[in-house]
């Protein structure tokens, strides 16, 4: 048997106005063939789940395409429609396939009515390719604002069930099973889904606590029930204004369709009973740096409104202006190509003034002016050993400078924007969490599981920007109504 394999990853921030481009997916991702199976045999992504999954049951893993770049602004149509083509143009080069295993994000957003459900628009045209019959299998982020057209085109749905992501591998290993267990004709996988008018701030998504933590122990109950294959729970998008934002609950089960609607209706009556607590609490960057400095270091400060892992423009430096102004010693990461630049020509152990960061938009505060003595430089090339949010091995920084303020504040100015889920981050460039009383990481959850072992508190802090934590600030033109939190729901 012969199955297949398809990925388009991508989380589109649509409040952020620079697009997302063919040239950023074929800068970063855009592999097909023994390039894609090659780049994740032996990961932690749901596609190295996949493989292995595969190899086990004796089934061949055919690689066709896999598509991904860092979190952005909307997908141009024009990159939307070559990334089509070029997925099926795959899938009918290598075919016929007995099954096929797919790994959308979710949150893929294009430009136009026709591709804002990114993901349901090419899950509908692979159906269409592959026949009724053919059984798909989907993976996909509990940040999917997930669409009843991507339900409709899979026989089964399966999101990861941690934030941060750290069971990507063991979600592709369940897929590649449960698609095995259909090509041998042991199952058959029935499906439901329930949608909610309740939409979940990204400061209460964290799956380990409260008031996420009893609605995951509550899905997890539901798998001990005999004939329940599979349940999950996305979380939603809230930067995507599109027409399924929100949360959204998914059961499968063995043939047995009144059993997956009796889960998914659970599910969502318990979201909904308990709606309040997902709204989410907001600390100002003046309380938040009093606390970090109230205690021993290092304390870590997540930059919720310059959150990378959610599209936003990296470069954000309104916590770094307060530690510049009351001389703390921290440390801060900025996405400032022209600011490398300039401090790799004027070499290390150089001083110069710098505008550093702020220069993508005006949503993040303004460039922090400073004289700086550049401290080292790097290639920004990192690796990451231990299972972290997204299933990443190989990081790129781009060209990186690290210069230090007379106020005690570190610098490290990237040339390539990076999700902060790796203390490679730091130690790549020589530097340590231990050196600085607070460390500034732009991001809600992803950075967690790397930093909170290294830190003694984690705060989250309610900065404003393209990612800000508080969703009700954002205008939106496409999301239902009415819709909790922003309007009462009965």
């Amino acid at each position: 048997m012969r199955v297949g394999i398809l990925s388009l990853i991508h989380e589109s921030n649509t409040f952020i106005v620079t697009p997302t481009t063919i040239d950023m997916f074929r800068r970063d991702a855009l592999l097909t063939g023994a390039r894609m199976a090659d780049a994740f045999r032996g990961g932690h992504h749901e596609i190295s789940g996949f493989l292995k999954g595969l190899e086990e049951t004796g089934i061949e893993a055919v690689a066709l395409f896999y598509a991904s770049t860092p979190p952005s602004g909307t997908i141009t149509r024009a990159t939307c429609e070559e990334l089509v083509r070029l997925m099926m143009d795959e899938f009918d080069r290598h075919g016929p396939f007995d099954g096929m295993l797919t790994a959308p994000h979710g949150a893929n957003a294009g430009e136009g009515p026709e591709y804002r459900d990114l993901d349901g628009h090419w899950l509908t045209r692979l159906r269409e390719k592959a026949g009724p019959d053919m059984p798909i299998v989907c993976t996909i982020d509990p940040h999917a604002n997930l669409s009843p057209r991507m339900v409709t085109a899979c026989n089964a749905t399966i999101a990861y069930r941690t934030t941060p992501h750290l069971d990507q591998k063991a979600r592709g290993l369940e897929a590649a099973r449960l698609l095995a267990s259909m090509l041998r004709g042991e199952v058959r996988p029935t499906q439901a889904a329930a949608f909610p008018s309740v939409a979940i701030g990204i400061e209460r998504q964290l799956t380990s606590a409260p008031p996420c933590l009893p609605l995951h122990q509550r899905a997890d109950a539901w798998l001990e029930k005999p004939g329940v294959l599979s349940n999950s729970i996305t979380l939603g998008f809230p930067y995507a204004d599109v027409e399924e934002i929100g949360s959204a609950f998914i059961a499968v089960t063995d043939n047995d369709p009144v059993l997956a609607r009796q889960i998914v209706d659970d599910l969502a009556g318990y979201l909904v009973e308990h709606r309040h607590e997902f709204v989410g609490e907001f600390t100002s960057i003046e309380k938040a740096v009093d606390r970090a400095v109230a205690r021993p270091g290092p304390v870590c400060l997540l930059d919720m409104g310059d959150n990378v892992g959610g599209g936003s423009a990296a470069d954000g430096t309104l916590i770094a202006h307060e530690l510049y102004r009351r001389k703390i010693k921290g440390f801060v990461c900025l996405y400032d190509p022209e600011s490398v630049r300039a401090a790799t020509e004027a070499g290390v152990g150089s001083r110069l003034t710098l505008a550093m960061g702020g220069k993508t938009d005006d949503l993040h505060g303004p460039p922090l002016i400073a004289e700086v003595q550049v401290r080292s430089l790097h290639d920004g090339h990192f690796t990451e050993s231990e299972v972290r949010h997204g299933g990443g091995k190989v990081f790129n920084m781009g060209p990186t400078a690290v210069v230090v303020t007379d106020s005690g504040l570190t610098v490290s100015l990237t040339s390539l924007r990076t999700v902060p889920v790796s203390l490679g981050l730091m130690t790549s460039c020589g530097l340590s969490p231990d050196d600085f009383q607070v460390v500034i990481a732009k991001g809600v959850h992803a950075p967690v599981p790397a930093y909170r072992p290294v830190c003694t508190e984690l705060i989250r802090v309610d900065t404003p920007g393209a990612t800000t934590a508080d969703m009700r600030r954002f205008t939106y033109r496409h999301r239902r109504h009415p819709m909790f939190p922003f309007e009462e729901i009965p």
